[in-house]
């Protein structure tokens, strides 16, 4: 062990080389079964979501905050459920994801980010856009396995339903 001047071990209270990003996306359903999509100014399809801040909140709190600022859609954190994780790695970057559902009745969208979204459109999920945001793409192909979605690979674990939301 090291040790600090002879005050104990310091690897407990070195902090690790950031090297992670931590965010969140929601595939939100209508009673119809739609999926609710925002084009991107890039060009790409996405869904609802963004980075999470672990001192301040829990995944489905940021992604309820999320869905708020991006759409103007209002769910309460308890309606989110978090259903997977998943790790890719971009240019050196450990990307973490969470992917979330929530369900919402007829609800219209609003572009309250035009510098970044366009429009959000309500989608089946069998009638997805081709040029999806890459975590967007993981999330949905894990969501729905059935639908064949290209996506880059990445590292998945399944969070139980019935377990509480954190």
């Amino acid at each position: 062990m090291t040790a600090d001047s002879g005050n104990g071990p310091t690897r407990n209270t070195r902090p690790p080389e950031a090297r992670a990003g931590f965010g969140v996306g929601v595939v939100v359903q209508d009673e119809q079964g739609r999926i609710l999509l925002g084009r991107h100014r890039e060009g790409t399809w996405e869904l609802p979501g963004g980075k999470i801040d672990p001192i301040h909140e829990s995944v489905a709190a940021a992604a309820a905050r999320e869905l708020r600022e991006e759409t103007g859609l209002d769910v309460p954190e308890e309606a989110v459920t978090v259903f997977a994780m998943l790790h890719d790695v971009v240019a050196g970057t450990i990307r973490i994801t969470m992917a979330a559902t929530v369900s919402v009745e007829a609800a219209v969208a609003e572009v309250t980010e035009p510098h970044l979204i366009s429009a959000w459109r309500w989608t089946r999920p069998d009638e997805l856009p081709d040029l999806l945001f890459d975590p967007s793409a993981q999330i949905l192909a894990t969501w729905r396995p059935d639908l064949a979605i290209a996506h880059p690979p990445a590292h998945r674990l399944r969070i139980a339903a019935d377990g509480p939301q954190s």
